[in-house]
C-alpha cells in the first residue's frame, strides 16, 4: 500500500533512509531542510502486508528519488503512476537498482538517461593515508569563495560548472558545503569540497587541481583532510565519478563502490 508521509511519519521514514546514509543523502539533505509537507516536496511511502515501510518516494520540485531497502520487492508501477499523474514530472534519479525496476513504467516518456559510478567512504584506508602530509592544506571561510571559484574556472573539466561565488559562499556560511585547499605562489592550485551536508552523510565534490600543478599531491592532500574531518563527524562521504582512472585514485583513500547512480530526463506530458 502506498500513500503520502507526514511529518508523523518521521521516525519510521528516518529510520529506513539511514541504513544506508551515504546511499540516501539527498532524500535524508531534504528532509532535514524541508520537512514532508512543501508544495514543492513530497513523499510517499509504500508498506508492505505487515504494515511495514519498505520503500520511500520523493519528489523535489520536478525530480523523483526512490528507494527501497535492499533486496525488497515494492510496489514500483504504483510509484510511477504517482510521477506520471504530475504535471512537473520531467527527472528521476536514483541507485540503479532501484530505478531500474521503475524504468519499464516510464519507458514512453524517456527522453535520456545517465549513469555514473557511485562511491562511499566510512573509513580511511590507513595504509595509504597514514604517510599524506595535511599541513599545507586549509580550510575555506565564506571570504574565499571567489578564489575558490576563479581556481575551478581554470580547470577544463570545471570549465562548464555552474557554481557562482554567491552559491560556494552561502553553503560554507549555512553548513551545507565546506572546501579545503592549498596554495602554492600565493594563489590556490588544488580544492576539494563537500556539498548537500546532512547531520548523517555528505557529498564530496569539485576535486581539482590546476594543470601545472599536477603530480604533487595536492588533491590527495585535500581530500585526506577534508574526510578525516567528516568521517570523525560521523558522516559517511560519498561521491560520483565517469572516469575509472579517477575511481583508483579514490579508492587508494577508502572508497568503495556501491553501485551506480542514475539520472533520467522525460518529457513532459504534452496539454
Amino acid at each position: 500500500m502506498i500513500r503520502q508521509l507526514t511529518e508523523a511519519d518521521h521516525a519510521i521514514c528516518y529510520e529506513l533512509v539511514k541504513e544506508q546514509a551515504a546511499e540516501n543523502l539527498f532524500i535524508i539533505g531534504d528532509i532535514e531542510a524541508y520537512g514532508y509537507e512543501q508544495d514543492f516536496q513530497k513523499l510517499w511511502g509504500d508498506f508492505d502486508e505487515n504494515g511495514e515501510l519498505r520503500a520511500v518516494l520523493l519528489k523535489y520540485q520536478e525530480n523523483f528519488i526512490p528507494y527501497a531497502k535492499p533486496q525488497r520487492d515494492f510496489d514500483a508501477k504504483g510509484f510511477t503512476e504517482i510521477m506520471l499523474s504530475d504535471p512537473d514530472f520531467s527527472m528521476m534519479s536514483g541507485l540503479k537498482d532501484i530505478t531500474g525496476k521503475l524504468e519499464p513504467f516510464l519507458s514512453d516518456r524517456l527522453k535520456r538517461k545517465r549513469e555514473t559510478y557511485y562511491a562511499k567512504c566510512t573509513k580511511l584506508n590507513s595504509a595509504t593515508t597514514e604517510n599524506v602530509s595535511t599541513a599545507e592544506v586549509c580550510q575555506a571561510i565564506p571570504e574565499d569563495a571567489e578564489d575558490l571559484v576563479e581556481m575551478l574556472n581554470g580547470v577544463p573539466e570545471f570549465s562548464d560548472s555552474i557554481i557562482t561565488v554567491e552559491r560556494k559562499r552561502r553553503g560554507i556560511e549555512n553548513g551545507s558545503s565546506r572546501s579545503f585547499f592549498i596554495k602554492e605562489d600565493g594563489r590556490m592550485v588544488s580544492t576539494a569540497s563537500t556539498t548537500a551536508e546532512n547531520s548523517l552523510s555528505a557529498m564530496v565534490v569539485g576535486v581539482a587541481t590546476l594543470l601545472e600543478y599536477k603530480k604533487k599531491g595536492y588533491a590527495t592532500q585535500c581530500m585526506v583532510k577534508l574526510c578525516h574531518q567528516l568521517l570523525q563527524e560521523g558522516k559517511e562521504l560519498c561521491l560520483f565519478y565517469d572516469n575509472p582512472a579517477a575511481g583508483v585514485i579514490y579508492k587508494r583513500i577508502g572508497f568503495q563502490d556501491i553501485g551506480f547512480w542514475m539520472m533520467y530526463s522525460f518529457n513532459k506530458m504534452e496539454d
